[in-house]
């Protein structure tokens, strides 16, 4: 559940990124007589840039732990039985939920609050329908997201999602790292 958290708020680092650029309001002035705002005035003046910020630092992290995480051991591999391409999904996400979301009046106190709620909603909807691997960010990054049927050494599984930063084909062996029920993180075996 936490790794599905993470990839979520990994998901939004292209908002975050959009929402900061957006709303940062760092005021410049070269007068001979300028003084510094202060630290609570910039605070103030630039508080959803420094939650963006966070959650962007957050991002950063979920994903140099989940790069960790999948360095760790493998289940024993299994043969790709048929194959099909899914990465559109990366690009469904992006245009269906971040490209939106930036176009909010992020000056308006209400229209925060109904982004807020909005963020929640949707991560509730991607974690419970186990949709982080539809994640825009991890195809920036280089990952490609498969929809395989396979066989394992006990049995035949359809319809299984594989994450993988490799191009796979038909009856290729590859190792794994279940990341849920049906989806996996993948490398091909070496032979």
């Amino acid at each position: 559940m936490k790794r599905k958290i993470g990839l979520y708020i990994l998901s939004l680092w292209l908002l975050f990124f959009f929402v900061i650029i957006v709303t940062i309001d760092i005021p410049i002035c070269i007068d001979e007589d300028a003084t510094f705002i202060g630290f609570k005035e910039l605070f103030k003046s630039n508080f959803v840039s420094v939650i963006s910020s966070f959650f962007l630092i957050v991002g950063t992290i979920v994903y140099f732990k989940f790069r960790f995480d999948l360095k760790g051991s493998t289940n024993l591999p299994f043969t790709i039985d048929k194959i099909e391409s899914v990465n559109y999904e990366h690009l469904t996400f992006l245009a269906t939920y971040i490209i939106p979301l930036i176009c909010f009046d992020l000056g308006s106190f209400r229209y925060l609050i109904v982004l807020l709620l909005l963020l929640l909603a949707m991560g509730v909807i991607y974690i419970k329908t186990d949709l982080f691997y539809a994640n825009p960010s991890l195809a920036l990054l280089g990952f490609h997201i498969y929809k395989v049927d396979g066989s394992f050494k006990s049995s035949k599984r359809e319809g299984i999602i594989l994450l993988t930063r490799h191009r796979l084909k038909e009856k290729q062996k590859v190792k794994y790292i279940k990341l849920d029920d049906r989806i996996f993180y993948v490398k091909p075996v070496r032979l």
